[in-house]
């Protein structure tokens, strides 16, 4: 029954407390005591206090708002505007209208019916505590009057009744004033009354709690209790819980308001607000972004460009100061608040080891000296650690949000200033130098969330599946290559600048917890150790020193873990480059058949990089052990002095509030090694962006002139004009100093020594040779170089009244439709734009997507071939009402028929006649007929001559030499039989070939099952049960510890403290923590090592399964979701799930075990407890699936913003040169306002879940602690035991439930790979298709009734074909488009479904796995892929030749002899490859491929032949190496183009319609007057040539 005392104390006080009798006599005693404090006596004159300053900030107020001030300020500033108060507060009231309509606006104004109603409960309130007020001082005065009683107490109720007369004006105000009244009015009124409320209960309710106070207002009888309940309702309930009204930022465009604006503060505080968006998640299957919230206007881009530009633009801030001090002066608020809420928590973390110590001291001494109830300290334990759970949430609040806002005004500051720097071109045209690739952008047709946990971003360029006839420029020959321009190769540029918004961008918000490292650590240090100083004595401070001399080993370790991370992440990115680099080419290794060989590559740095991840893991193990132990030592230690060294006893109060202490030491020691690295990697990633805004270089029209730099004026020009005089050109100031980014060049200057003036609304050409600068000379009329007069008289005009269009080199398209691309903005008009489409050859083009012009092109036109980009580019310049074109080297993609077309049909066009054209060109053979004016530039930079192309070609013989060879190759196209047939489907909606698969919901088993498996690895039971044993016994030990502890403490109570063996329990602690350690340890050693097996077996599978799958699949999967699942998800496998699936299994065994240990001590507790656990269940259940969809649509809305940006800066000198910079501005702030609609909510739903599994947890730990003291009578120390389980268990399931939600979230992840490895696949190698050693011996072929389709139920494009191939032929195939020329090649690799056989050296393919077959079977596409990397790895990629082989092919394929030994610049085999051999010309690849062809020494060849883009040399060299070099038992099949290169053919193959509809000798076939070949020669303009080849071969 001793156990029931405490409560039964409690109820009797408060019976006691309010009887009547001793009302009065605590009433006579505060009087009769005049010692009671004179703050405690005269505390309600603070209201009256508060009630004078209120008035007097009121009258300040009014005085400054007043006429004659304004009316002076008007005067003195000669401007006057009315403030929103003058311009809402008077509303007047038209006669006639309804004065219920009036009060009606009135209500709304207000912010509707619900607000109006809670001001006017307040202002009713407000008027019964005045009434109330003036019956006490009627009261009072009548006792006076009777009993003679002071006048202080009468004085006392007359000022409340002032206080209450203010509040009920204001009252008044916050009902019928204007906008501005009400506002300032609610201000003073809520803080009047809570002043008063607070005054109240310090007076009169505090006393209740304890055992000594009373209430000293207690005189009023049931008045005095009104009064405490009319102030909690007015002044506390009221403003919690009313709702705000929205007030618009900009009242000229108010936005829709968001609920987090017009939520109450209670709502605020407790995210009730979130409430309707959490429900609707749970209730669909997947909730769109357009469900979500809405922004608050001062999230907006918009909003936030207006306030954080003036301190960080450099444009607009006034001084350069660092970008840290300038986002804090852009967030001075939140940065305040932020600070308070860390005050806030720090303080009220301390309350669980406050409230432990009290109540179990209470316990202890049996309530001797006791000041307050125990339930006073066990309220303590809820409210104190969720005033602290609301703190840090408000917290994170305010910092994620920040951060949010932070992300969108850096992603603005670097866009607009992107579109203020200089591009700067590669003025070295080496050929030799292998460009680098394109930083891309994501695939945004794809659900593909960009982690940005590496410090590398993906820069690997995604081509098109396949690439059209003229996707390679037909001037890409011999060794040069096209010059580098401002469009082009600019990967340093996108690269850096997609890196500032991604990756440092990651950086710098990772770093948010920022004022956690400055102002929550030192402090909570602090406190924790005055703390235990008072608990412990100075044995504190030895445990301080303890600390502080093991603080440097996990900065160690973690040092070390950072060195190899660093090692860890190069080998990723070689892994990732090797995975990048063969999904680029995969279709080549197919048609190879080097799948099993290229999977062991890669397989190979997969092994490498998991080496380097066993490292990381172990040492992040290391440090993760040493942030465990080290307090424990330090307790230990702590502990031995207090107990050997101070001799002094230990006790269950003690022991329990200490230990709760040194848990917030250990929570501080993590966070500080943790946070550390972050604020070093966010500082530097803020001086990159600082130096981007500060050190690049910028355009000329932005460059401020320098105070005494001699500038030269620019001389007075005609309008209209378009021309340069005088003046030269560099694409860097003088002093280049500057960190634009850009690839390293020679110093090029242009130079313009006289006047040059183009003609008005005529063809202006440009021409000369590689690096002479025409290029440039375009730019520096955009203004897009440098520019140095040479004098008064310089000038550069370009007139932009009427509209300047300008057509990149290379070709820039954004990802939006094909139609969205070619308007670009302008009016839609449907005649201007079919005269567009058909004048730039773009109508059979469109004709070829299901979609048409509705089609995306994709990210960096995807899907669209070269040739196809480079017409779409000039019809965006042509369809613009621009009357000055200028064009750079648009023929240059395009094949010969197709340029002439443009020529023909586009500037000689209604469309273009009348405007000012300037063409870059090499091809002066076809654009000579139009030019109206030339330009001729020298090698140095120099105009070479002006005027007619008689007089540049007079000027310049190799200009002449050119000509000629144009007109050659126009010559020799015109024999070409068809066209490239493109091979790039989409489907009817437009969207890239295939939506990507979104799972809705949970992870599901299925891909759990996959990772299950792959961990436990042959032996899983053995594995599982390791791994449960060793948590389980070291979560064990860990409980046991605490017990054991205050077992030891129980000690001092049942014996002499002489006869407690000190020394026995340090050594059993001891033991404890070293049994910890080990089993620890151990289990996460055998998982680390599950893990990896489980990454490398799930990696192996996917590349694997990618390999092995079937063309037709590739067909319709970007390639760069392929890589995104083989890179990015597989990362997140090795990191993100194998650490949250350990975490999950040893939170979960550790939840349990303290949930069992509390039990034991209070069995009846199991079904609250359990209770309370399965709505913290629910809680996160409802919680993971609003997460899941919100993170869904912040991954789709993040990728359109990268995307976005990566295309316009890819685009930068075209989006100024068509002047459309604000267009993309808006639209990079509007896909940047739908993200941060989906990050907001986001972060919110964690703040959501939080608050309630705190409250949950706070109530479990609370009701426990009831329960023990008011209806057990266990020990002290047992109770504390119970205690620490419960609070670290209700905080166990916060933690919980946040490792399920961010497995969840990973998880995505292996749902993803899981997808790619259940995909179609080819038949697997299985033994008895191993052909035999000798096979092929030769290259005989027959075909018996093969037929192909593309898919098992499509239809037939190859229709029973037979044919018979001896070996050592050479076999023409020709047909028109779509005869089945491809199909039938791909047929013959097993590349395409087919029926019939095919037997190649007498052995039936289909009998042979394919890796063999393909192996032994050779083709040379039109444009063949190559490997980044050197010669010789291409030529020879598993180093399975030496170079003696390799040098003797290349002389073989005729290389050598294209080349001379001294040449600039000349191929070897250890000359670099660029990705996909962009930096060789199609014509150089060729005979490269052909090289290949003979080291492999297949004996059947299949060449696509390629078409005019390759000139005459490299032509002939080709057939002569093909004629030539091959064996003679090497059967040759040539899918020809152009009819003289197949004339001389053993045998020529006609199809047409998936048919062979004639096969025989040349000579046969033409013989046949009613032949397709026949007809075909026919139509030649060289039909006598091809007859005599053909009758040549006959004779022969």
């Amino acid at each position: 029954m001793g156990a029931l005392r405490p409560l039964g104390d409690l109820v009797s006080s408060l019976q006691v407390v309010f009887s009547p009798d001793m009302l009065r006599a605590q009433n006579a005693e505060a009087h009769a005591f005049p010692k009671e404090p004179e703050v405690w006596r005269n505390s309600l004159y603070i209201p009256a206090g508060a009630a004078a300053l209120s008035a007097a900030l009121l009258l300040l107020h009014i005085t400054i708002h007043s006429r004659p001030v304004k009316f002076l300020h008007s005067k003195l500033s000669a401007s006057h505007t009315v403030s929103a108060d003058d311009a809402s507060s008077d509303t007047v009231v038209a006669p006639g209208v309804d004065e219920r309509s009036h009060i009606r606006r009135h209500v709304d104004d207000l912010g509707g019916p619900m607000i109006f109603a809670f001001r006017l409960a307040r202002l009713l309130s407000v008027v019964a505590l005045l009434a109330l007020s003036i019956v006490t001082v009627m009261s009072s005065g009548f006792r006076k009057a009777h009993s003679g009683a002071s006048n202080q107490s009468m004085w006392i109720n007359i000022s409340l009744c002032v206080v209450y007369v203010l509040a009920l004006l204001l009252s008044s105000a916050t009902i019928a004033g204007g906008q501005t009244t009400r506002r300032i009015a609610c201000r003073h009124l809520a803080t009047l009354l809570a002043v008063t409320w607070g005054v109240y209960m310090y007076r009169d309710v505090w006393p209740l709690a304890t055992y000594s106070l009373s209430p000293f207002d207690a005189s009023e009888g049931w008045v005095l209790w009104v009064k405490v309940a009319l102030l909690t309702v007015a002044g506390v309930v009221i403003p919690l819980t009313a709702p705000r009204q929205y007030i618009p930022l900009d009242p000229e465009d108010p936005q829709e308001p968001s609920p987090e604006q017009t939520a109450s503060i209670m709502s605020l505080i407790v995210y009730f607000w979130l409430d309707p968006l959490i429900w609707e998640a749970y209730k669909t299957p997947h909730l769109k972004l357009e469900k979500l919230p809405p922004n608050a206007d001062y999230d907006l881009v918009q909003t936030l460009i207006k306030k954080s530009y003036p301190q960080l633009d450099p444009f607009q801030a006034k001084t350069n100061r660092h970008m840290f001090w300038g986002l804090l002066r852009v967030f001075p608020k939140e940065c305040l608040i932020v600070n308070a809420m860390i005050v806030i928590k720090v303080l009220t973390g301390l309350a669980s080891p406050i409230g432990i110590r009290q109540l179990l001291a209470y316990m202890e001494t049996g309530g001797q000296g006791a000041v307050v109830y125990p339930w006073v300290w066990i309220m303590w334990l809820f409210f104190g650690p969720l005033i602290g759970s609301i703190a840090f949430q408000w917290y994170i609040f305010y910092t994620t949000r920040v951060s949010v806002r932070i992300q969108a005004i850096i992603t603005s500051l670097v866009f607009d200033h992107a579109l203020r720097i200089r591009v700067k071109a590669d003025d070295d045209k080496s050929s030799s130098s292998v460009a680098p690739s394109a930083s891309t952008t994501p695939d945004t047709a794809s659900v593909v969330e960009f982690t940005l946990d590496s410090s590398t971003s993906e820069e690997e360029t995604v081509r098109a599946s396949s690439v059209g006839a003229d996707s390679s420029g037909k001037k890409q020959k011999k060794d040069e290559k096209r010059a580098t321009t401002p469009e082009g190769e600019r990967s340093n540029l996108v690269g850096k600048l997609n890196n500032l918004v991604t990756v440092d961008m990651e950086k710098i918000t990772a770093a948010k917890d920022l004022w956690i490292l400055i102002i929550m650590a030192p402090l909570q240090v602090s406190l924790s150790i005055w703390f235990l100083y008072d608990v412990l004595g100075w044995s504190s401070f030895v445990g301080l020193a303890t600390m502080l001399a093991l603080f440097p080993i996990p900065g160690y370790i973690t040092n070390i873990t950072q060195k190899v991370q660093r090692e860890k992440m190069k080998r990723t990115d070689a892994r990732t480059q090797a995975v990048t680099e063969t999904m680029n080419v995969i279709r080549m290794i197919k048609l190879f058949g080097w799948e099993p060989q290229t999977a062991d590559q890669i397989d190979e740095k997969r092994q490498d990089e998991l080496a380097w991840q066993k490292k990381y893991q172990l040492l992040t193990l290391s440090v993760t052990m040493s942030n465990f132990a080290i307090p424990l030592v330090v307790m230990l230690i702590t502990f031995f002095t207090y107990t050997v060294i101070m001799n002094q006893q230990l006790s269950a109060s003690k022991i329990f509030s200490s230990m709760a202490v040194f848990e917030i030491l250990r929570e501080c020691l993590f966070v500080t090694t943790g946070f550390i690295p972050l604020v070093i990697q966010a500082k530097v990633s803020l001086e990159r962006v600082h130096e981007f805004l500060y050190k690049t270089e910028l355009l000329d029209v932005f460059t401020t002139v320098k105070e005494g730099e001699r500038f030269v004026s620019a001389a007075e020009v005609t309008p209209g004009i378009i021309g340069i005089r005088e003046c030269a050109f560099t694409w860097a100031g003088e002093h280049d100093c500057t960190m634009t980014p850009g690839p390293p060049r020679r110093r090029f200057t242009l130079r313009v020594e006289e006047e040059l003036i183009f003609k008005r609304s005529h063809f202006n050409l440009i021409v000369g040779p590689t690096g002479s600068g025409k290029t440039s000379l375009l730019m520096a009329l955009l203004g897009e170089m440098h520019h140095i007069p040479a004098g008064p008289s310089s000038y550069v005009s370009l007139p932009r009244e009427g509209g300047v269009a300008y057509a990149a080199q290379e070709s820039w398209v954004q990802n939006e439709t094909i139609r969205d691309n070619i308007i670009f903005g302008s009016p839609y008009d449907e005649e201007r734009y079919s005269k567009v489409i058909e004048h730039c050859a773009l109508q059979r083009d469109l004709s070829l997507f299901d979609a048409g012009d509705m089609t995306e092109v994709g990210e960096k036109g995807l899907t669209l071939s070269g040739g196809q980009k480079a017409r779409v580019t000039l019809a965006r310049a042509i369809y613009s009402s621009a009357e000055i074109l200028l064009l750079d080297d648009v023929l240059a993609a395009l094949d010969v028929h197709t340029a002439k077309w443009i020529v023909d049909k586009c500037f000689r066009g209604d469309l273009v006649r009348g405007r000012t054209v300037i063409l870059v060109t090499h091809n002066v053979a076809i654009a000579s007929p139009i030019a109206d004016f030339v330009v001729s530039l020298g090698t140095d930079g120099r105009i070479a001559s002006m005027g007619s192309l008689d007089l540049a070609l007079a000027k310049n013989k190799k200009l002449s030499q050119d000509l000629r060879e144009e007109k050659d190759e126009i010559r020799k196209a015109e024999h070409e039989v068809d066209e490239v047939e493109p091979n790039v489907p989409a489907r009817k909606d437009g969207k890239l070939i295939v939506e990507e698969e979104v799972e809705v919901g949970h992870v599901g088993w299925p891909t759990m099952k996959l990772y299950i498996k792959s961990v436990g690895g042959s032996h899983p039971v053995l594995f599982w049960t390791a791994i449960a044993g060793g948590i389980f016994v070291a979560n064990f030990t860990i409980t046991m510890q605490i017990w054991f502890l205050g077992y030891w403490a129980q000690q001092y109570e049942e014996h002499d403290p002489q006869d407690v063996h000190v020394a026995y329990y340090l050594g059993l602690y001891s033991a404890m923590l070293l049994v910890l350690t080990a089993s620890f340890g151990l289990s996460f050693r055998t998982w680390v090592i599950g893990g990896l097996r489980a990454s490398r077996k799930i990696h192996r599978e996917l590349i694997a399964s990618v390999l092995g799958t079937t063309l037709r699949w590739l067909d319709q999967t970007p390639v760069s979701r392929i890589i995104a699942r083989c890179t990015q998800d597989v990362d997140t496998i090795d990191s993100k799930v194998q650490n949250f699936v350990f975490y999950i299994i040893e939170q979960t065994l550790d939840m349990s075990i303290r949930f069992f240990a509390v039990i034991v001590f209070s069995p009846l507790f199991s079904i609250p407890g359990a209770i309370i656990a399965g709505i913290g269940g629910a809680c996160g259940q409802v919680y993971m699936k609003a997460q899941l969809c919100v993170k869904r649509e912040m991954s789709n809305a993040k990728a359109p913003v990268l995307g976005h940006f990566g295309a316009a800066i890819g685009g930068l000198t075209s989006i100024r040169a068509y002047g459309a910079q604000e267009v993309f501005r808006k639209e990079s702030m509007k896909r940047i306002d739908r993200f941060t609609r989906a990050t907001v909510p986001f972060w919110n739903l964690n703040r959501w879940v939080c608050i309630r599994l705190d409250a949950l947890g706070g109530l479990f730990a609370s009701s426990l602690a009831v329960y023990l003291v008011y209806f057990t009578n266990i020990r002290a120390s047992n109770v504390g035991f119970s205690l620490n389980m419960a609070v670290s268990f209700a905080q166990m399931i916060l933690w919980w439930i946040h490792i399920m939600n961010e497995l969840e979230l990973s998880g995505n992840s292996l749902e993803r790979v899981l997808q790619y490895i259940n995909i179609e696949h080819e038949a697997k190698p299985i033994p008895s298709g191993v052909p035999p050693a000798y096979w092929p011996a030769s290259g005989e072929l027959r075909v018996e009734k093969l037929s192909a389709r593309y898919s098992p139920d499509g239809p037939r494009v190859l229709h029973e074909v037979s044919f018979e191939v001896k070996s050592g032929e050479r076999v023409g195939i020709v047909g028109r488009t779509g005869s089945g020329k491809s199909s039938l090649t791909l047929s013959l690799l097993r590349c395409i479904v087919t029926e019939g056989k095919v037997y190649y050296d007498g052995l039936d393919t289909n009998s042979i796995n394919l890796d063999s077959l393909r192996s032994h079977i050779t083709i040379i596409p039109q444009v063949p892929e190559l490997l980044a990397g050197t010669l010789r790895q291409n030529l020879d990629p598993f180093d399975q030749h030496d170079d003696a082989v390799l040098n003797d092919a290349l002389r073989g394929a005729g290389l050598f002899s294209l080349q001379g030994q001294g040449d600039e610049g000349r191929i070897t085999l250890d000359s670099e490859i660029a990705s996909g051999g962009s930096n060789l010309s199609v014509g150089q690849r060729q005979i490269l491929a052909l090289a290949r062809a003979i080291v492999r020494q297949s004996k059947l060849l299949i060449l696509d032949e390629a078409t005019s883009a390759i000139d005459y040399a490299t032509d002939a060299i080709i057939q002569r190496s093909l004629r030539t070099e091959l064996g003679k038992d090497v059967t040759l099949l040539t899918i020809a183009h152009r009819l003289q290169t197949i004339m001389d053919a053993d045998k020529i193959m006609v199809l047409d319609a998936g048919r062979i509809v004639e096969f025989d000798t040349p000579r046969a076939l033409l013989e046949n007057p009613d032949g397709m070949l026949r007809a075909l020669v026919e139509e030649s303009g060289d039909k006598e040539a091809l007859f005599n080849m053909a009758r040549g071969v006959s004779a022969s």
